[in-house]
């Protein structure tokens, strides 16, 4: 099939940066002229740099670090205050590390990606910086106690790379050691042990997978508990969802005896915990998908192929396991019901466990955030879509929840309500959908109305406070409506996998169906209801523009997948075969896809509604080339659109504050001037 835009994949070519610009530039005159958008602008700025937002605390060292950014510091200050003055109304913080002062001493647009902390030691760790805000980023070995970078300490180069330390003076390092040295998706298959000291050439090899492998390439992990075991892994996936579990053993790496759909998620007191995404049989015992289970570790390291493991928690029909954490003597396991967090608190007893239900504020999502190693205490968050966020310290071992921080309100919610409905899809399935609205709507379809899915890689949306939203939305009398359709996790690996593949038309018609309950209910019409989506959810967006134009006046297709023929070819899209399928390998798949990709069945003298497309020149996960190529193709059949592409962010979209203001306030306008003029 003859792709006339192909030399807009060269992301970076003068010729294709070029065009990026005028496009830019033709949007920008639009909606940046309209008066809205300096408001907006301003108001999205304030909300990110807001300094009366809860810095988001970690325990480490006996200590409170926090990742801060505002006005002043745009890419960040990495901080630190103890305990005690992090429960005060102002505490006072000691600086880290300043990324910005950073960038100006090198001459870097870093963006902090987080540190890799040495544990259990905690006094060292590794910075890792990314330029521009990509995937690919550099580490650079950090002192905690002097508060500088390490003199002849480790640092790895820059790279889509993963790193455990081992100890103190080992790295276990994932990455590109030759040039091409990459699997098909450009991730890293072979782990190589560097001592200190070493040059990246003396590192010695402990694990490989191959270069056909699928997913997101091997990864090195060392886990441990706070009882001093330690369990070191390698993670081969052969596919997005299908992967090898290789650990060390006395006798050296061997393969851990779970299916390849199941995942190690941690130890706690000597156990390995385990979760499978498919009905897992073993010793003739069958676990469900999404259950929680534990292996005894010295009997695993015994026998790593052999492994006889016990049920901890199984989802009910609505339920689903939404993480798992360890602190001294109590597991923690989240879970979704009916999209609405619950926390257990697990304690062993007996050879089995006790269980009991952490006490959070119901119809509000949040959960577990740092824990303290060596005790019981972990925060707590949660929020809802009208309700800011809340921060607790809990006693883990005693129930008791003492009230640190509670954010100010950032919009007035006073006039809005939030209720969950079911729409009913193609198959007859109900599928749930949040909906915050204005108290007393006219009911006659003329409210105007965000809907925002992903439905996707089992990634469940759940309700959060997002100011922006409340501030520049709902307080100018829209609703917002989140929709749990399939390919998410909101109800366990199950409805993830109805959607998958050439199975995936239902995701699109479940969207549809919420989108058409709305307007039965009379919230809203096509008139004044826009869609949001981005990655995954960028790819929904253009299929719901191409299949159903009838229904919107307004599309957003952020950082998106569109060319689906293509995908493989581009950015990190071979590593996601497990999701979309094989349309190289497989007809089928190349037959759905021919009949929905995006960009391949635009079509000349159709009504599409308008779309604003946003990507990232420095996306290196999904790539602006899909965003790019539809946008081309629109502008060749003569239709209009608005088209942004940030030079740089990543794939989060934005590299700081000002960014993000920038990007939003585009968006904002755009819905404003189609749902509500």
């Amino acid at each position: 099939m003859l792709d006339p835009y192909l030399w807009l994949e060269d992301f970076t070519s003068p010729e294709a940066l070029d065009w990026v610009r005028a496009h830019n530039a033709a949007s920008a005159v639009i909606l940046e002229a309209d008066p809205r958008y300096a408001v907006l602008f301003q108001e999205a700025l304030d909300i990110a740099g807001a300094k009366d937002r809860i810095p988001a605390p970690s325990f480490l060292s006996g200590e409170i670090y926090n990742f801060w950014q505002d006005e002043e510091h745009l890419r960040g200050l990495w901080r630190k205050t103890s305990l005690a003055d992090y429960r005060t109304a102002d505490p006072t913080w000691t600086t880290v590390l300043d990324i910005d002062a950073l960038g100006r001493e090198e001459g870097k647009s870093w963006v902090f990606h987080g540190a890799n902390i040495l544990m259990p030691e905690a006094g060292r760790c590794l910075v890792m910086l990314s330029d521009g805000g990509e995937d690919a980023d550099e580490a650079r070995e950090f002192d905690l106690e002097t508060g500088a970078f390490v003199a002849d300490g480790f640092t790895i180069p820059r790279g889509k790379q993963r790193i455990a330390w081992e100890d103190e003076d080992h790295l276990l390092i994932s990455r590109e050691w030759t040039p091409g040295e990459l699997t098909a998706s450009g991730y890293p298959f072979i782990v190589k042990r560097l001592a200190r000291g070493q040059a990246l050439d003396q590192a010695q090899e402990v694990f490989r997978g191959e270069a056909s492998d699928g997913g997101y390439g091997v990864s090195p992990a060392v886990l441990r508990d706070d009882q001093g075991d330690r369990l070191t892994v390698f993670h081969r996936p052969l596919d997005t969802y299908r992967h090898e579990t290789h650990v060390l053993t006395p006798l050296g790496v061997e393969r851990l005896g779970i299916s390849d759909r199941t995942h190690v998620n941690g130890l706690f007191d000597g156990r390995i915990l385990l979760s499978p995404d498919e009905a897992w049989t073993v010793d003739g015992k069958t676990f469900g998908a999404g259950s929680l289970l534990q292996a005894d570790l010295a009997a695993v390291l015994a026998d790593p192929a052999h492994l006889n493991p016990a049920l901890i928690w199984a989802p009910g029909p609505r339920e689903s396991l939404a993480g798992v954490a360890g602190t001294l003597d109590k597991l923690l396991v989240g879970a979704l019901d009916n999209v609405r967090t619950r926390v257990w608190v697990f304690t062993p007893a007996d050879g089995g466990w006790t269980r009991k239900l952490l006490s959070l504020p119901d119809n509000l999502s949040g959960g577990v955030g740092s824990i303290e190693h060596g005790s019981n205490r972990a925060f707590v968050s949660y929020s809802g879509f009208l309700t800011p966020a809340s921060l607790a310290l809990a006693d883990v071992a005693t129930g008791e929840m003492e009230p640190i921080k509670t954010a100010p309100s950032q919009f007035d919610a006073a006039g809005h309500v939030v209720e969950q409905f079911e729409a009913i899809s193609s198959d007859g399935t109900a599928i749930p959908y949040f909906l915050v609205r204005p108290n007393d709507p006219p009911y006659d379809g003329s409210t105007p109305t965000l809907l925002y899915a992903y439905g996707g890689f089992q990634v469940s949306m759940t309700p959060s406070y997002a100011a922006m939203t409340g501030k520049l939305w709902l307080e100018r009398g829209g609703a917002y409506v989140l929709a749990n359709i399939r390919g998410g996790g909101e109800f366990g690996p199950a409805w993830h996998e109805a959607g998958l593949t050439t199975r995936r038309q239902i995701i699109y018609d479940d969207f549809a169906a919420v989108a058409e309950d709305l307007i039965a209910r009379k919230i809203t019409s096509p008139r004044r209801l826009g869609i949001q989506g981005g990655s995954n959810g960028g790819l929904l967006m253009g299929v719901q523009m191409v299949q159903r134009p009838e229904l919107w006046n307004a599309v957003v297709i952020q950082v998106p997948l569109l060319d689906m023929i293509r995908i493989g070819k581009i950015a990190a899209g071979a590593s996601w075969q497990g999701e979309y399928g094989d349309v190289e390998a497989d007809p089928a798949v190349m037959d759905f896809w021919l009949k929905t990709s995006p960009y391949h069945n635009l079509k000349p003298g159709v009504a599409y509604p308008e779309p604003f497309i946003f990507t990232t020149t420095k996306d290196d996960r999904v790539g602006p080339q899909h965003a790019r190529k539809f946008a081309a193709r629109l502008e060749e059949m003569g239709l209009a659109f608005f088209y942004y592409e940030n030079i740089e962010g990543g794939h989060g979209g934005s590299a700081d504050m000002k960014q993000q203001a920038h990007v939003t306030a585009l968006t904002m306008t755009y819905l404003q001037r189609k749902l509500m003029d």
